[in-house]
């Protein structure tokens, strides 16, 4: 019992950390920005998608992971100008009509260029090794360097919002748009670095999920509701209450399926959510708290 629960805990906290990747970008959207960007799992595909086609043509991972992010935040760095920027002064409606149409738009245009059938994700030469936890209780290297790149960006993300002046005015322009603009700041540049770096970090989270869930057209969209789910427990807008929060639910989730029926499996994270909200209706830190 006790070797089953450990794997599927690391399992739930691999599931965590990738949640986390991805809603972090998400949270500081929306939160900053005032944006519902429903296509935020489409990011993920892309960055998946350009990550494991650069790798089997150069055959390097970090190579390829490079590639992802930094092709995938002049995604949405051009999306953010070009589209998004047009929608800040809509209502949320709007922003998930077009937000949804974005979805569909990009799933077709991978279909396009790379076909209907996933892409083939191997995990790198360099992690195909597992760790002996256990007497007998063998886990994936790969699953363990998931965990520790994600503890080393939630540091380093939380560093940046904390104690560097990009994070001050990140806070600061989720707390009020207008005044820093009339302190100069230049508000249009800033949202598209938010927006920029939250697509960075969709694309991570693809490139490192990629080997494990497969590359394949619409993989954003069933991670994307787990992701919206952390949000709203942790906090809108808070970098701390989503990483707790995205821990929570990828554990409740991991093992809710493996010790509990199938049936109240699946509703075992939106159960949790009811409850934290209901405990803590703004979520468990509150961004502005």
């Amino acid at each position: 019992m006790l070797p089953i629960l450990l794997e599927q805990t690391l399992n739930g906290l691999q599931l965590g950390v990738t949640l986390f990747l991805l809603a972090s970008g998400l949270t500081l959207v929306l939160g900053i920005m005032r944006l519902v960007n429903l296509a935020h799992g489409s990011l993920y595909m892309v960055g998946a998608y350009v990550a494991f086609t650069v790798q089997p043509a150069t055959g390097s991972f970090l190579l390829a992971l490079f590639a992802a992010v930094i092709a995938t935040a002049i995604l949405g760095a051009v999306l953010e100008r070009f589209l998004f920027e047009k929608l800040y002064s809509r209502g949320y409606l709007e922003q998930v009509i077009v937000s949804f149409g974005l979805i569909m738009f990009l799933d077709e245009l991978v279909r396009v260029v790379w076909g209907p059938l996933p892409l083939p994700a191997a995990i790198p030469d360099m992690f195909e090794w597992s760790i002996e936890l256990l007497p007998g209780l063998l886990y994936p290297s790969y699953r363990l360097v998931i965990i520790a790149a994600g503890l080393v960006v939630s540091i380093l993300l939380y560093f940046l919002v904390t104690h560097t002046k990009l994070g001050m005015m990140v806070r600061a322009g989720a707390s009020d748009r207008r005044m820093i603009s009339a302190l100069g700041i230049n508000i249009r540049d800033l949202y598209t670095a938010v927006f920029a770096g939250g697509a960075a970090l969709a694309a991570l989270a693809g490139t490192m999920a990629g080997p494990i869930y497969s590359v394949q057209i619409g993989m954003g969209e069933a991670i994307l509701v787990q992701s919206l789910i952390t949000i709203v427990i942790g906090g809108i807008g808070s970098i701390r209450g989503t990483a707790i929060a995205a821990v929570l639910v990828g554990i409740t989730d991991t093992l809710g399926r493996v010790f509990l029926p199938p049936g109240i499996s699946q509703i075992a994270i939106y159960v949790f959510m009811t409850i934290v909200l209901v405990w803590r209706p703004r979520g468990l830190v509150p961004a502005h708290a």
